[in-house]
């Protein structure tokens, strides 16, 4: 049977050239190949700029790309970065905010001929900005506990959002504390788990794959994570912990050093000798990082925000064939059959030996597990659910 082919607007809160792409990127890939078109909103700043050379950066970049109409950038996708005010504490800024939007995307919604579309949303301030009723549907794919973030203005957020969550036609959650929350609101609310894209993820494991030379020239054992490297997210002292009590083992660090949080300090992890932070990586790069490690990392803190994700590199590590060791995220807990566990600093320690021991789920299990958890296969069941 032919599916039926939609406009869709889609609401991100990830800007589409990020070099580590989210669900937002992903899934607008999916549903255009589907023969979707899809008008990709870049990020419209949800946290207030600080004095620093990141956030003055990202303005001016942002200014650029406001001056220029959508761009076409694949088939059926066209991205567009509009500047918004980010003081959005303030009413008077987000009512200018929504009549701005409303004029522009009503104008590029014509001259792309994207009429009666959707509204695919990740932004919890939607509501702020944007009629609901003047959309088609209206799905809010809630990815993230964006108000545990640093810098967010927590009061708006909540109220933006159960407004969204309660005129969302349906919502779906990467996290089951996400499902328990929204679900309050909204008995249209469904449960998928992050998953990763697995063909790319997969060519870790392929004989022409190449391991980057800077990973090479590391003698010992390779423990590597890769991912936002901000300090609400990344739990530093349990990477310090494990540099110090085994020197022999090394630990490399593939991101965007205060992504989300430019209050970051990594100056503690830079001073140690066996802990390498190579910055961030292009995303066709990163199986080959991948194939050079000999255990993957989520070192990640406990706390609201973390405790309300599901981790996006644990399909990834497991598509490149990685075994994982993990903090207690709650998200991942029902997979403790394949990753290992930590529970507490010495407990991941332990869990990272036995793994460099072989005493992990085989390479099969780890495999077969994350073949079924691609975007492809999610938007088949979302797209179900929404029909």
């Amino acid at each position: 049977m032919k599916q039926e082919c939609r406009n869709i607007i889609l609401l991100s809160t990830a800007d589409w050239d990020n070099p580590f792409w989210t669900n937002k990127q992903h899934v607008a890939v999916d549903l255009a190949k589907r023969g979707n078109k899809i008008l990709y909103i870049d990020s419209l700043g949800l946290r207030s700029p600080g004095l620093n050379k990141k956030d003055f950066t990202r303005i001016i970049k942002r200014i650029i790309k406001a001056i220029k109409p959508p761009r076409q950038v694949s088939d059926n996708i066209w991205v567009w970065s509009p500047i918004t005010l980010p003081w959005n504490n303030y009413k008077l800024v987000r009512q200018f905010n929504r009549i701005f939007l409303k004029l522009a995307i009503t104008f590029w919604s014509k001259k792309l001929s994207l009429l009666n579309p959707w509204l695919w949303t990740y932004n919890p301030l939607t509501t702020e900005f944007i009629d609901l009723k003047k959309y088609n549907k209206v799905i809010y794919h809630c990815v993230d506990e964006i108000k545990a973030q640093p810098g967010m203005p927590v009061n708006i957020l909540e109220r933006a959002e159960k407004d969204l969550v309660s005129g969302a036609d349906i919502v779906f959650v990467t996290a089951p504390n996400l499902l328990i929350s929204r679900k309050k609101l909204n008995d249209n609310t469904y449960y998928f788990s992050n998953v990763a894209d697995f063909n790319h993820f997969s060519k870790a494991m392929k004989a022409d794959t190449l391991v980057p030379t800077d990973l090479l020239e590391i003698k010992g054992p390779i423990l590597g994570f890769i991912g936002a490297v901000s300090s609400y997210k990344v739990n530093f002292e349990l990477l310090i912990y494990i540099a110090e009590q085994r020197p022999e083992w090394n630990i490399v660090i593939i991101g965007q050093v205060g992504e989300g949080d430019p209050s970051t300090d990594v100056a503690k992890l830079e001073s140690m000798s066996n802990i390498y932070i190579l910055g961030p990586r292009p995303y066709k790069d990163l199986p080959c990082y991948l194939k050079g490690f000999d255990v993957a990392l989520l070192p990640n803190n406990i706390n609201e925000y973390t405790d309300n994700m599901f981790p996006m590199k644990f399909f990834e590590y497991l598509a490149a064939g990685k075994p994982v060791v993990s903090v207690e995220l709650k998200a991942i807990m029902e997979f403790e059959g394949i990753v290992k566990i930590g529970k507490n600093k010495e407990l991941f320690l332990e869990a990272i030996e036995e793994t460099l021991q072989g005493k992990v789920a085989n390479l099969e299990d780890r495999i077969s597990l994350a073949s079924k958890y691609t975007y492809e296969s999610r938007s088949n069941k979302m797209l179900n659910m929404i029909k």
